[in-house]
């Protein structure tokens, strides 16, 4: 009797659990869309730069794992999965490829940002539109080699060399670090700007681009930083990846940091083009 009863309990926490994860991942489905969609439609008609492309990587990231995401929805509506088990790995694997891709492409954007504002554009002068094209090229070739063959051999399978384990707490701490530090250091310039300008600082031209990089570091530490945080402590305490799993969607909530850029510009921008 007792064992019968702790299977139901069982089940009832997975279902609460799915329920929550649906609840999750049908408002980042739905509000990431909509700021993806917008974010398109005001890139056309900006100019092309570094961090331009930057950006446009990250959109392209969130927009594939976004596909994704109907399929998570559909296993934690139904709890069963019918499809291959080779997709389950991939849809499995996706959202830790768009964690970790968008982790890059904010690192790049900050940093880029960053040099700049200490005039260091010098240094960026040599690195031209078609480099990063390159580079982006030859980044997301690398991610269509590697992470299948990863998903394929490694992903899914219960692992408990000491070795994972370690390169595990080493990433998740080199997030954590690099996040925090590039936080304090964007909030830093804007410091700095707001010390110049004071009153008119909301003006500067130079403010608003270092803002909306603050915004974007924000998003990172506020959706990554409780996932690996937590991560450190799971790693220890495999018994609950329930709870894991909703860490784990709390990082998607970063496909919302498009909404960043959006603003008066991208109103009138949205106008104009409806009037036309």
């Amino acid at each position: 009797k007792n064992g019968a009863e702790d299977t139901v309990n069982n089940n009832g926490n997975q279902d609460d659990y799915h329920t929550v994860l649906l609840v999750i991942y049908s408002v980042v489905l739905l509000c990431g869309t909509i700021s993806l969609s917008l974010m398109v439609h005001v890139m056309k008609s900006s100019a092309t730069s570094t961090t331009s492309i930057a950006v446009l990587n990250l959109i392209f990231a969130h927009f594939i794992f976004l596909l994704t995401v109907p399929f998570r929805m559909y296993y934690y509506a139904t709890s069963q999965w019918s499809l291959s088990h080779g997709w389950c790995k991939m849809v499995s694997g996706m959202i830790h490829i768009h964690m970790y891709m968008s982790f890059v492409f904010y690192v790049i954007i900050l940093i880029t940002r960053l040099l700049t504002f200490y005039h260091k554009a010098d240094r960026l002068a040599y690195f031209q539109r078609i480099h990063a094209f390159i580079l982006s090229a030859l980044v997301w070739i690398a991610v269509l080699v590697m992470v299948p063959c990863i998903i394929h051999f490694s992903y899914g399978k219960k692992n408990n060399n000491e070795s994972a384990k370690a390169a595990n707490y080493i990433i998740s701490t080199l997030i954590i670090v690099v996040a925090v530090v590039l936080t304090a250091l964007q909030a830093n310039v804007l410091w700095v700007l707001y010390k110049k300008h004071r009153q008119g600082c909301t003006s500067q031209q130079d403010f608003g681009a270092q803002l909306k990089s603050l915004c974007f570091a924000l998003v990172m530490v506020a959706c990554f930083i409780p996932y690996h945080l937590f991560r450190l402590y799971y790693l220890e305490h495999i018994h609950l990846q329930n709870v894991n799993e909703v860490f784990l969607s709390f990082t998607t909530f970063n496909c919302l940091d498009m909404l960043t850029f959006l603003g008066r510009r991208t109103c009138n921008v949205c106008l104009l083009g409806r009037a036309i």
